[in-house]
């Protein structure tokens, strides 16, 4: 699953994004929204209590986040303008992060893709956000994880061929000298799960 940053056209008046046409642009590259930094602030962050209507709402939207608000509204067996509502408030209590396209890296020119574990040095913990902040900015990088334990992050990477991640690793993570280590894991395939228990 390639997540990329995207101009979705919103057509219909009924959408659940609350929007009546236009455009809409929304960067999904990155599986965070915070820096590592704010990583155990969020993690303690007040959540709301999910009800099964919620839970229906959400099941339907991770099959399929373009569906129209009337259809999500029948599906889940509320009425139409309680359905915007309770869409709009997942939006905004950070249950429901972005929607998200899924694209097809082979028909992109990105068929190479990897899982690259970095370690920074022991003295340059401090520096972590701003090497969150740079691979942001790096477009072979679709994913950042900030892990507990050995490594420091994972990145999910997408190239054009082998010469091209080699010169990301060499260039963009070897080179720098708070890096540490890295080691790289090539994708063979990528199965989408199922989101998560609703």
């Amino acid at each position: 699953m390639l997540m990329i940053r995207y101009i979705a056209t919103m057509a219909e008046d009924n959408s659940v994004t609350g929007r009546r046409g236009g455009h809409r642009v929304q960067d999904v590259r990155h599986s965070a929204t915070n820096p590592p930094s704010s990583v155990g602030q969020a993690a303690f962050a007040q959540r709301p209590t999910l009800d099964p209507v919620d839970r229906r709402i959400l099941a339907a939207l991770v099959r399929d986040a373009r569906i129209a608000n009337n259809a999500l509204a029948a599906e889940v067996g509320i009425a139409a303008s309680t359905c915007l509502g309770r869409v709009r408030a997942l939006r905004e209590a950070g249950v429901i992060r972005g929607y998200h396209a899924e694209l097809d890296p082979d028909a992109i020119g990105l068929p190479l893709q990897a899982m690259i574990a970095v370690r920074l040095r022991a003295g340059a913990r401090d520096r972590m956000r701003l090497f969150t902040e740079r691979m942001q900015q790096r477009p072979e990088v679709r994913n950042i994880y900030f892990l507990a334990g050995a490594d420091d992050f994972l990145l999910d990477v997408a190239t054009s061929d082998s010469a091209a991640l080699r010169t990301f690793v060499v260039d963009e993570l070897s080179a720098h000298p708070e890096v540490a280590l890295t080691e790289t894991n090539l994708i063979f395939e990528h199965v989408r799960g199922h989101g998560g228990q609703f």
